[in-house]
């Protein structure tokens, strides 16, 4: 049974902070440190002062970006740049974007509200993807440090009907209360609502739905090992403390504006490749199809690329291939019988997935990379855009990359139902949630009131 619950949640001075594309960023883990220079630079404000704080020489267990991120915190709601609500609220978003995928612009509708952590063995809030510790650990680093949570899980739930948009709809005036639009060109809207019966309605709704995690796994698992660490440390208490909950962005897994974009992973090697061994070695599990390119824009090479990739992946896994110095590229088709051959005893639902194939058959039997290996964020890096990862391959930047279509809808839901677990950056849902909107204080001694 999933607890949804309203709460005061804090937001930027509505009466005074009015340049909120100035304010907000992406998650943390996809700012790069270009990216965290710029947001510096935008305003003293910027919330990458509190989720992303800058490293300094000399820093120290009480000099660092978590202590300094706590004191910005304390003095931003001490000034009135940051004010909390008066009373719960739930906080409604809709988010334009141009999906980058050819086709038209759309809109993703969603809403912000509190949500009860569930034990791991639940099946009410269910992972797809896989963590890492030092991830969770400088998340919590900085919740300990504030008592806060600044940024939002990214949570799906299935609703065919559009029941819950529908009522949110109804019970939303025309004016939002925020409205910007960000640099990247998405535009944003939030309507901030205190409507009792709302709250009860959409609590009504969601509560016999199972809630799949889109994006934000490190964050959930953060909140929960925070969680547990309040628990030792105030008693045995009732299930509605604050730090009981997360503060969570939920949207219809049926929306229309819902995107998942590919991860295509771009490779550093750290020994000599061989394009012709490797292809010779490949063609053990895989039909090989060796394309020119056809045209002198990468654009259009590009475009061509995307086309053969979709239509070779409607029936099988399709992988493309392109390294360093080629004119060419390859399309990698899986052979009816290399599961058998290999021996593995994995879930047909994840041998279905393309990015487990590119694991074990591709970057495991054929190039030799360990698990561990394939963590290594200096070797390993990922990408949304073909025509990006094919230019940082072509700039020596990078050896070679894999390009994978995107994971479906339906494949997470499969994984996540079936409690089963995707390699890291199986999905990419697109458009990040920004972080920034709205703030949770954590008070361990205030109670949420649940619906």
């Amino acid at each position: 049974m999933a607890i949804i619950a309203p709460f005061r949640g804090l937001t930027y001075n509505l009466d005074s902070r009015k340049d909120f594309a100035r304010l907000v960023t992406p998650p943390y883990d996809v700012i790069s440190e270009e990216d965290q220079r710029h947001y510096y630079r935008q305003s003293p404000y910027n919330i990458i002062r509190l989720i992303l704080g800058r490293k300094k020489t000399g820093d120290s267990d009480w000099d660092n970006q978590y202590t300094r991120a706590a004191d910005y915190f304390s003095r931003w709601r001490s000034a009135g740049i940051l004010t909390r609500a008066d009373q719960p609220c739930i906080y409604f978003t809709s988010l334009t974007y141009v999906p980058g995928d050819g086709n038209a612009q759309r809109t993703r509708w969603g809403f912000i509200a509190l949500v009860r952590i569930e034990d791991q063995d639940s099946r009410v809030i269910l992972p797809h993807e896989r963590t890492f510790s030092t991830h969770k650990d400088d998340r919590l680093k900085l919740m300990r440090a504030c008592n806060a949570q600044f940024s939002q899980i990214f949570a799906l739930y299935e609703d065919l009907d559009h029941t819950v948009l529908n009522l949110f709809r109804e019970a939303a005036g025309r004016t939002p209360h925020i409205a910007f639009q960000f640099r990247d060109g998405t535009k944003h809207q939030m309507w901030i609502l205190a409507d009792r019966a709302l709250f009860r309605a959409v609590a009504n709704a969601m509560r016999e739905k199972p809630i799949i995690i889109a994006d934000g796994h490190h964050r959930y698992e953060t909140a929960r090992n925070f969680r547990d660490l309040m628990r030792a440390r105030y008693g045995l208490r009732p299930k509605n403390r604050s730090y009981e909950f997360v503060m969570t962005y939920l949207s219809n897994m049926h929306d229309e504006g819902l995107s998942i974009l590919p991860s295509h992973r771009l490779i550093r090697m750290g020994w000599p490749f061989h394009p012709e061994r490797f292809l010779e070695e490949a063609a053990r599990w895989f039909d090989i199809e060796e394309i020119p390119f056809t045209s002198s824009s990468l654009s259009r090479n590009c475009i061509d690329l995307k086309t053969r990739l979709e239509g070779a992946g409607r029936l099988n896994t399709a992988i493309g291939f392109y390294c360093h110095k080629a004119n060419q590229w390859a399309l990698f088709s899986l052979r009816p019988n290399s599961w058998e051959q290999s021996g593995s005893d994995l879930h047909p639902a994840v041998r279905r997935l393309d990015v487990v194939v590119l694991s074990r058959f591709i970057l495991q039997k054929c190039l030799g990379f360990s698990r561990q290996e394939m963590d290594n964020e200096e070797i390993f890096h990922y990408e949304s855009s073909i025509e990006k990862a094919i230019q940082h391959v072509q700039s020596g930047k990078y050896e070679m990359t894999f390009l994978l279509n995107p994971t479906r809808i339906e494949q997470v839901v499969e994984i996540a139902r079936n409690r089963l677990i995707m390699p890291r950056k199986s999905t990419y849902f697109y458009p990040k949630v920004l972080t920034g909107l709205v703030l949770n204080k954590i008070d361990p001694h205030e109670t949420i009131q649940a619906f």
